[in-house]
Parts: C-alpha cells; sequence; structure tokens
C-alpha cells in the first residue's frame, strides 16, 4: 500500500561541495572537535567520522555528510509511523538517509541504518524538494523515518519548516537519544513523534541498543514539557528480553506518572532481524498480556502492532468506551470523531491531532483511508 517515488533532479544543497556545516559541536583543548549532538560525543580529528558515520571533521569544523541526501521516499499511511491519534486515515511522505547513533542488535531497518553513505544509494533531495513533492502527492505531513533523524537532525529541522511553509506538517520517528538542546530543537520543530522506549532496565539499553534509557527518558520529559509536539510511544517486544508483563507494567506506570496516562504507547511484536536472527517472534499472547499490564498500570491508550488484533487497533473513547477509530491494519474501517475530534457518542474529546479533514474521503487514493460500507 505504500508508493515509492523519486524526487525530481536538483542541484546539491548550498555548501554541498564542501559538506554542509553542522551544528552542536565544539573545539576542544588538544585540538579534537567534540559533537554534541548525542550522548557520545564523539571527539574527532581531521577525517574522522562519528559513531553515526554521516558526521565527518572537515578542517575545523564537523560537516553533515548526509544533508540533502535520501535514501528514498514513500508514500505511507500514519498508522504505519504508528501515529493512532494524528490525523488518521491520511497519508505521510517517509524519508530517511544512512547511518544511526544506536546499535540495536534487533533492528529492522538496518541496511539503511548500519550503511555507509557512500554504500547506499542516495538522491539529491533538498528540504523545500521533498516538500514538494509531498504536495504533489496529496501528502498530510512528512515523516523522518527508516533510520533515525537525530542523526540528520539540520536536515530534518529545515525540512520541517519547508513543510510548514507549504501547509503540511512534520512528523519525527525517533529513538531519542539526543541531547538537550538539540532535542528541544530537532523534536520542537515537528508537529509529532513518535519516540522509542526500547525496554525499562539499564542493562537492557547498554547491551541491546548501545545507549542509556535515563537519557531516552530525559528526551521524553523534555517534549512533553517543553514542545507543543504531540508524543507517542512504540515498545518493541522482545522474547526473553523485555517482555515480561512485570517490566512492562514499570515502564507503562512510568509513562503515565511523568508523560500523562493519555500518552499513547505500541507494543509491538518482534520479527528476527540483524543481530537477532536466532530469537523467536513475539507470540500474540505476550503483546495481549503485556497490554493488560500496561493498561492496569494506568495507560489509557495502548495499542498492539506487527499483529492482526481487533482490540489492540482500536481506539476507544476515554469518556464513554465506545470504539471511535476502528482499524484493520492501516485501514480505518471505522471512524467516530466530529470535526473537532470528540466522540459522536458522549461528546469527550479525544486527546491528539484531529480535525474536520479526518479520516477523508479518498479511498480510491489511499486504500488505507476508511473502508467503503460493506467490505
Amino acid at each position: 500500500m505504500s508508493t515509492l517515488t523519486t524526487p525530481p533532479p536538483s542541484p546539491p544543497a548550498a555548501g554541498d561541495a564542501a559538506g554542509y556545516t553542522a551544528r552542536w559541536w565544539k573545539a576542544l583543548p588538544d585540538g579534537r572537535l567534540q559533537c554534541d549532538l548525542c550522548p557520545r560525543h564523539c571527539r574527532l580529528r581531521e577525517g574522522q567520522r562519528g559513531f553515526c558515520f554521516v558526521r565527518r571533521r572537515s578542517g575545523k569544523r564537523i560537516v553533515l555528510t548526509a544533508y540533502g541526501r535520501s535514501t528514498g521516499l514513500c508514500l505511507d499511511p500514519v498508522e504505519k509511523k504508528p501515529l493512532h491519534h494524528v490525523h488518521p486515515g491520511n497519508s505521510v511522505l517517509s524519508f530517511g538517509t544512512a547511518g544511526c547513533n544506536l546499535s540495536c542488535k534487533f533492528c529492522q531497518n538496518w541496511v539503511v541504518s548500519t550503511a555507509r553513505s557512500t554504500q547506499v544509494l542516495s538522491v539529491d533531495a533538498p528540504p523545500g524538494n521533498i516538500a514538494d513533492q509531498a504536495a504533489r502527492l496529496g501528502a498530510r505531513a512528512v515523516a523522518f523515518t527508516y533510520n533515525d533523524p537525530v542523526v540528520f537532525a539540520e536536515y530534518a529541522i529545515d525540512t520541517a519548516h519547508a513543510c510548514h511553509e507549504r501547509g503540511l506538517e512534520a512528523y519525527a520517528v525517533s529513538a531519542g537519544w539526543v541531547c538537550g538542546g538539540p532535542a528541544l530543537e530537532l523534536f520542537g520543530s515537528v508537529d509529532a513523534a513518535n519516540i522509542d522506549l526500547k525496554g525499562f532496565t539499564e542493562g537492557f539499553y547498554r547491551k541491546i541498543t548501545g545507549a542509556r534509557l535515563r537519557d531516552v527518558q530525559d528526551t521524553l520529559v523534555r517534549v512533553r514539557e517543553h514542545t507543543s509536539t504531540w508524543l507517542e510511544l512504540t515498545t518493541l517486544l522482545i522474547p526473553g528480553l523485555n517482555d515480561s508483563p512485570e517490566e512492562v507494567g514499570r515502564l507503562a506506570a512510568w509513562v503515565a506518572g511523568a508523560l500523562g496516562a493519555h500518552t499513547p504507547l505500541h507494543l509491538t511484536a518482534f520479527h528476527p532481524a540483524h543481530r537477532m536472527l536466532d530469537r523467536p517472534r513475539t507470540p500474540a499472547a505476550t503483546l495481549r498480556r503485556a497490554r493488560r499490564a500496561a493498561l492496569d498500570a494506568g495507560l489509557r491508550f495502548v495499542y498492539l502492532g506487527n499483529v492482526r488484533d481487533a482490540e489492540g487497533a482500536t481506539t476507544f473513547c476515554p469518556g464513554c468506551g465506545a470504539a471511535v477509530i476502528v482499524r484493520r491494519g492501516y485501514t480505518v474501517d471505522a471512524y467516530e470523531l466530529d470535526e473537532r475530534g470528540c466522540c459522536r457518542h458522549c461528546g469527550r474529546r479525544l486527546p491528539g491531532r484531529f480535525d474536520a479533514d479526518d479520516p477523508g474521503d479518498s479511498a480510491a487514493a489511499y486504500p488505507w483511508r476508511v473502508a467503503p460500507a460493506g467490505r
């Protein structure tokens, strides 16, 4: 249900010949340059690249080699990001670059996230061109995804601004491992974000992702308290590692207390990938038990992903309990909110981003929108 696209030819981004000068770095007394984008704080000598590979020292500056270079564009339903409380049924133009600042053993986009920029087929895609293509395709927004927009933050921020100038929105799909200042600038520039909370122990984060739980928690609190960005979370449940009801319950209780009980949490099924090919898929029963644990811990909106589960895909009104958004896969089968995002049964306003254009009536153009009656 996705449409692969290629942006029209365009000139390189300004300053591309010499490299796009990155932000968030400083010179050290010993002559190295320290990148202050993420908590790795890579310290670079001439010609060296950071862990993410797309940030490189060039003379007396650090450059972002991925600026204006996309590894491909794809038209997706917003539910695929996943964002369930952001203009349901609408389409987004997704794109990413090479590189990542994490080392997740289970990465399902590892071909892109672990690639070297010179080894990945990429095309010139300046911010304005991406926004123009999204508008031509009828997309509601542009989504930064596939790899982590943290590593191409300057590019993502400029693309978000280009989208807003054209009346479009911008969404970020991220692991949230980023320093405080850049976090506010990146996530403050987008309209919505889905940020991974990959587990709820420091041991899991350190051994399986190469990041730190506390840093991600700090990012989530910053986004909630200091931006107007709509926030949803995703946790991939891996059998035997982070899938116990007890751990999910602790995670959900922290989310409810620190971010609010109405923060949507997506619990998704693991499929063997990358360096975890010997780990089994997540059983549907495990997901359902985890969802119950998260609801019991106080969250109001808990969804299941990478599995067909009618209840786990449905949005229920927090007021009367009615099923107000019924999904089948990425298709919206029923939509019971009015133009203000209020339940048609009791009038309770649903938290999220909704308006009179949701979910739209262009089912022929976008098959993930509301299915025709009788289907």
